[in-house]
Protein backbone atom coordinates (compact mmCIF):
# COMPACT_ATOMS: atom_id res chain seq x y z
CA UNK A 1 0.00 0.00 0.00
CA UNK A 2 1.44 3.05 -1.15
CA UNK A 3 1.42 5.33 1.82
CA UNK A 4 3.13 8.59 0.57
CA UNK A 5 0.50 10.91 0.76
CA UNK A 6 -0.44 9.77 4.42
CA UNK A 7 3.43 10.48 5.32
CA UNK A 8 3.29 13.74 3.31
CA UNK A 9 0.51 15.14 5.60
CA UNK A 10 2.69 15.18 8.51
CA UNK A 11 5.94 15.94 6.74
CA UNK A 12 4.54 19.37 4.52
CA UNK A 13 1.81 20.61 6.11
CA UNK A 14 -0.17 23.09 4.79
CA UNK A 15 -2.68 24.28 7.07
CA UNK A 16 -1.12 27.33 9.39
CA UNK A 17 -2.50 25.31 12.43
CA UNK A 18 -1.27 21.69 11.45
CA UNK A 19 2.08 23.65 10.35
CA UNK A 20 2.34 25.11 14.06
CA UNK A 21 2.16 21.91 15.96
CA UNK A 22 4.35 19.75 13.71
CA UNK A 23 7.17 22.79 13.57
CA UNK A 24 7.02 23.10 17.75
CA UNK A 25 6.89 18.73 17.89
CA UNK A 26 9.84 18.84 15.85
CA UNK A 27 11.53 21.44 18.14
CA UNK A 28 10.34 20.38 21.44
CA UNK A 29 9.87 16.21 21.19
CA UNK A 30 12.82 15.09 18.70
CA UNK A 31 15.02 18.00 19.83
CA UNK A 32 16.00 19.43 16.15
CA UNK A 33 17.31 22.80 16.04
CA UNK A 34 15.31 26.04 15.68
CA UNK A 35 17.06 27.08 12.53
CA UNK A 36 16.54 23.45 10.47
CA UNK A 37 13.18 23.15 11.88
CA UNK A 38 12.15 26.52 10.54
CA UNK A 39 13.72 25.98 7.07
CA UNK A 40 11.43 22.48 6.87
CA UNK A 41 8.37 24.42 7.97
CA UNK A 42 8.81 27.72 5.76
CA UNK A 43 8.79 29.94 8.91
CA UNK A 44 11.82 32.57 9.73
CA UNK A 45 14.52 31.39 12.56
CA UNK A 46 12.67 34.66 14.63
CA UNK A 47 9.32 33.71 14.35
CA UNK A 48 9.68 30.14 15.24
CA UNK A 49 11.57 31.71 18.29
CA UNK A 50 8.57 33.54 19.38
CA UNK A 51 6.29 30.63 18.59
CA UNK A 52 8.64 28.48 20.67
CA UNK A 53 8.36 31.34 23.73
CA UNK A 54 4.62 31.97 23.66
CA UNK A 55 4.06 27.46 23.59
CA UNK A 56 6.12 27.46 26.76
CA UNK A 57 4.62 30.31 28.62
CA UNK A 58 1.15 28.50 27.81
CA UNK A 59 2.19 25.29 28.71
CA UNK A 60 4.05 27.53 32.09
CA UNK A 61 0.81 28.92 32.68
CA UNK A 62 -1.27 25.74 32.01
CA UNK A 63 -3.12 28.06 29.93
CA UNK A 64 -2.46 25.89 26.30
CA UNK A 65 -5.06 26.33 23.97
CA UNK A 66 -5.42 23.22 21.79
CA UNK A 67 -3.97 23.50 18.20
CA UNK A 68 -7.41 23.74 15.82
CA UNK A 69 -7.40 22.49 12.48
CA UNK A 70 -9.15 24.73 9.84
CA UNK A 71 -11.48 23.36 7.07
CA UNK A 72 -10.20 24.25 3.87
CA UNK A 73 -9.07 27.58 5.08
CA UNK A 74 -6.29 29.39 7.30
CA UNK A 75 -9.01 31.98 7.55
CA UNK A 76 -9.44 32.41 11.30
CA UNK A 77 -12.49 34.34 10.91
CA UNK A 78 -14.63 31.53 9.80
CA UNK A 79 -13.81 30.07 13.35
CA UNK A 80 -16.09 31.91 15.89
CA UNK A 81 -13.51 30.70 18.57
CA UNK A 82 -10.91 33.12 17.26
CA UNK A 83 -13.11 36.26 16.73
CA UNK A 84 -12.57 39.15 18.43
CA UNK A 85 -15.38 41.19 19.60
CA UNK A 86 -16.26 43.96 17.31
CA UNK A 87 -14.49 47.11 18.14
CA UNK A 88 -17.20 49.83 19.30
CA UNK A 89 -17.16 52.81 17.54
CA UNK A 90 -17.00 56.36 19.81
CA UNK A 91 -20.67 58.24 19.27
CA UNK A 92 -20.34 61.64 18.53
CA UNK A 93 -21.08 64.40 20.32
CA UNK A 94 -24.10 66.43 18.65
CA UNK A 95 -22.66 69.83 19.76
CA UNK A 96 -19.49 68.45 17.57
CA UNK A 97 -20.96 68.92 14.43
CA UNK A 98 -21.82 72.62 15.11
Amino acid sequence: MDDTGCRQFFLEPTETYHRQYEALRAYFVEGRKLSEVAQQFGYQESSLRVLAYRFRNQVKANALRPFLFSRGTDDLSSNPILKRPPVRKRQKSPTAAR
